[in-house]
């Protein structure tokens, strides 16, 4: 199993998860972090760094959040490692409770 970077993350970008991964399995995007699956080793130390609960063990994913399994997957070769705390996005405290943000997300 690994963890999945979920819709949360859209358009916020929080990296505090980026400083605590011991093995650097997080890709960065334009909006977005993701989780390489091939890298993750399932030790959960990103969980509660993640201050809009975007991160979660595969198996706890919610239905609705399932296709982000498949994003973290398809999107993590594509985009560069990221292993140092950037600043988040300058207007994630107003996208951070926003919910159906998938068409936010920039590839």
């Amino acid at each position: 199993m690994t963890h999945v970077v979920t819709e949360s993350c859209i358009r916020c970008k929080y990296t505090d998860c980026v400083d605590v991964c011991p093995v650097d399995c997080f890709r960065e995007g334009p909006n977005f972090l993701v989780i390489d699956p091939d890298e993750c080793i399932d030790c959960a130390v990103c969980i509660p760094e993640c201050p809009v609960n975007a991160i979660l063990p595969e198996e706890d994913v919610p239905a609705d959040q399932q296709h982000f399994i498949k994003i973290n997957a398809e999107l993590s070769p594509k985009w560069p490692s990221i292993t140092k705390r950037k600043s988040a996005l300058p207007d994630a405290e107003q996208w951070k409770d926003v919910k159906n943000k998938l068409d936010e997300l920039k590839r």
